[in-house]
């Protein structure tokens, strides 16, 4: 984005029309991702073969492991590149992306060497039972093994390019990725296709994001004249300022997934205890449950570089006015999903798989789901502007207390008073009392400012 055209969009026009213009983008790119991550669900579950299914479920705490990675070093380097923008300070710019950029390259190489070494207690960890081994031992060779530095990689070039005000191009990559997966998926997965069932859907997976990868190889080699960004190993300099920056807001992002890894992991061992039946409905149910999820956290991270700079500039009341129209703009879409969710559970439930068990088992747990959906924005909207602002203590609070505190005790008590459906109301306690708690904070960050 030209500096002028920054200008205009975050000091000038109406601040709906600035939200708007960087949100729309990151929550198409997060509708993507939603039917990229429902493909891989939708067509192993025509195979009508609960064990294939519990194995995606199986592996997504290892899948969403990567993320500790890629927010670490991509949401940390967004927010420091975006800061150094703000002050024209273009050479932390450049050495923030570089230190992104090696940085994941080394975490991808050490994650592979570290899952090849102890991959059967992590698969133990994880709830892999005997049934379920060989079909998870396979999908997490295309997934983890071969699958590890992509992954992670394209996630942090999309934030890189992202900071540099190029919306829309980090939402094509994701795109790119996306639509190839959708489309390798069935031929991969189905049995007049390769006929590879779970696996197949792990190989698409590799594919499509080392495609989304070249894409954005390709956009910074293209741009390179008109960005600021770099991933040249001569901007590689360790330094305190870059490393204190990129991970004083990484680290809590970072520590939010693997807690959120924690969680996922205690909620699936508490699950296969039901059988792969159960795993299966809870996998489908958590997928139709990530929808308005990732919607309402790709809107709240978008306009982060809308909230940095503003706060930057000490435009507070526009600052406060994004806020706010995002908050609400929010809310009303979450409360639609939750009601439209709640009625329509068995219906949704029910396009996966045509299983009357899992029909019965994945509804109630969908209905639970889909109780704490309009409570979503509040948490993550908090945790976006603690980002962008550069208080990192309070957004690692937050993350402390969404999963040590509230959702991963709530998932114990739940499960032993309701067994398995329980542990979908774990959510709905936590994101109430976490609401309660962000009205509390960002009132007390705007009376300050303001």
């Amino acid at each position: 984005m030209q500096n002028e055209e920054k200008i205009e969009l975050f000091e000038y026009i109406p601040v709906s029309k600035s939200v708007i213009k960087l949100a729309l983008p990151m929550i198409l790119s997060s509708l993507t991702v939603i039917i990229y991550n429902m493909a891989d669900t939708f067509f192993v579950g025509m195979l009508a073969d609960p064990i294939q299914n519990a194995a995606i479920t199986l592996a997504a705490p290892i899948m969403l492991a990567f993320n500790v990675i890629s927010n670490l070093l991509g949401v940390g380097t967004a927010s420091m590149m975006s800061r150094s923008l703000d002050a024209k300070d273009y050479k932390t710019v450049k050495q923030s992306s570089a230190f992104g950029f090696y940085g994941t390259l080394f975490s991808g190489l050490l994650f592979f060497i570290v899952y090849t070494i102890f991959k059967q207690p992590i698969m133990e960890l994880m709830g892999v039972q005997v049934n379920t081994e060989f079909a998870t031992n396979i999908y997490m060779f295309w997934t983890v093994t071969l699958g590890a530095l992509p992954t992670i990689l394209h996630i942090v070039m999309l934030n890189i390019i992202r900071a540099e005000g190029k919306s829309v191009l980090a939402s094509a990559g994701v795109a790119v990725g996306c639509i190839l997966n959708i489309i390798l998926d069935p031929i991969f997965v189905l049995p007049w296709g390769l006929n590879m069932g779970a696996s197949g859907a792990g190989c698409a997976t590799f594919l499509s994001n080392c495609a989304s990868c070249i894409f954005y190889f390709i956009i910074l080699f293209k741009k390179r004249e008109k960005m600021f960004a770099s991933i040249s190993i001569k901007d590689l300099v360790l330094n305190k300022k870059v490393d204190y920056g990129v991970c004083s807001i990484g680290v809590p992002a970072s520590i939010q997934t693997l807690l959120n890894v924690t969680s996922m992991t205690i909620l699936n061992n508490f699950t296969v205890i039901y059988g792969a039946t159960a795993v299966a409905a809870m996998s489908i149910a958590q997928k139709i449950n990530s929808i308005p999820l990732n919607i309402a956290l790709g809107g709240s991270q978008e306009i982060m570089p809308l909230i940095s700079y503003t706060y930057a500039s000490k435009n507070y009341k526009r600052m406060k006015n994004a806020v706010n129209y995002t908050r609400n703009v929010m809310l009303i879409f979450l409360i639609l999903c939750s009601s439209v969710s709640f009625i329509l559970a068995k219906s949704f439930v029910g396009v996966f798989m045509n299983s009357s068990d899992i029909s019965t088992y994945g509804s109630q747990l969908l209905r639970g789901f889909s109780l704490g959906i309009p409570f979503l924005c509040l948490d993550y909207l908090s945790v976006a502007i603690f980002q962008a602002v550069g208080m990192g203590k309070y957004a690692f609070f937050f993350a402390i207390a969404r999963k040590i505190i509230l959702e991963i005790p709530s998932l114990i008590i739940l499960n032993s008073f309701f067994p398995l459906y329980g542990l979908a109301y774990a959510q709905f306690v936590t994101e109430i009392i976490l609401s309660i708690i962000s009205i509390i904070v960002l009132r007390r960050l705007f009376h300050n400012l303001i």
